[in-house]
């Protein structure tokens, strides 16, 4: 019986999976395609954006992302045909960018076994919370009820990610209608993208909901990012992307 390979939306969750029977071989998916420039014409310029805006936004080194990123990922090219594929990503528009670039990527494989494993059902207030702290036992839940993706699944996702990359908004909208057991909430995240697009105030729906908490008189972060998540937990944001964004809004820029 082959080992499946676990393809996880972050460091946190593969420190959750640690001691889980069936979790042997994983990589880790390190970015955050919901900001900054995708749009290329090959893999290769791919990579270089991305190494050049993750350098220029976060400090890290070109040497440092493509060990911990682009390496990563340049080992599914060397995968064994029939090897199993377990993609833990959450629903929000942040994890499912990410997802449908995967996608793109592992398209041409199709002798590979695809698997979705989607995040428990949130008892929270966010219903976008993903596997955040989910115990070990829920997590095997996950597992044990992941879906298998076909090709039509994964066709959807290349194409979700060509739209997304192009900005082939009508097109984007257009699949955005299309149903999947491999994508839930598949409209309202695509919407919640449209939603990000500047309207006549130069801003998109995330910067008018932090201008409005702002405006409120929270200006304490950790308060601040707290409520955002809570009103915009569907983007998926994670505290540096919001911290981007506000640093943007009191400098005056869009």
């Amino acid at each position: 019986m082959k080992i499946p390979l676990h393809l996880l939306n972050g460091d946190q969750l593969a420190y959750q999976l640690h001691g889980a029977p069936y979790f042997q071989t994983h990589l880790v998916f390190r970015e955050a395609l919901i900001v900054g420039p995708v749009k290329s014409t090959s893999l290769d310029e791919f990579w270089k954006i991305r190494t050049e805006f993750i350098a220029y936004s976060y400090g890290v080194t070109g040497e440092e992302y493509t060990q911990k990123t682009v390496s990563e990922i340049e080992r599914l090219h060397t995968l064994p045909e029939g090897t199993e594929i377990c993609l833990w990503f959450e629903d929000d528009l942040f994890c499912q960018l990410n997802l449908w670039f995967l996608l793109s990527v592992l398209a041409d494989r199709a002798k590979l076994k695809l698997f979705r494993v989607f995040p428990p059902p949130s008892m929270t207030e966010n219903r976008w919370t993903g596997f955040g702290q989910a115990s070990l036992d829920s997590l095997e839940d996950c597992y044990q009820q992941r879906i298998p993706l076909t090709t039509l699944d994964v066709k959807l996702g290349k194409a979700l990610w060509e739209a997304y990359g192009s900005q082939n908004w009508k097109e984007f909208k257009n699949l955005a209608c299309q149903t999947s057991p491999c994508f839930h909430s598949l409209e309202e995240v695509c919407q919640a993208q449209l939603d990000r697009l500047p309207g006549l105030d130069n801003l998109g729906k995330p910067e008018r909901i932090l201008h409005e908490i702002l405006t409120s008189g929270v200006t304490d972060f950790p308060q601040l990012f707290q409520e955002f998540s809570l009103q915009a937990g569907i983007y998926g944001f994670g505290d540096l992307q919001v911290k981007a964004m506000l640093d943007s809004l009191l400098a005056g820029k869009p």
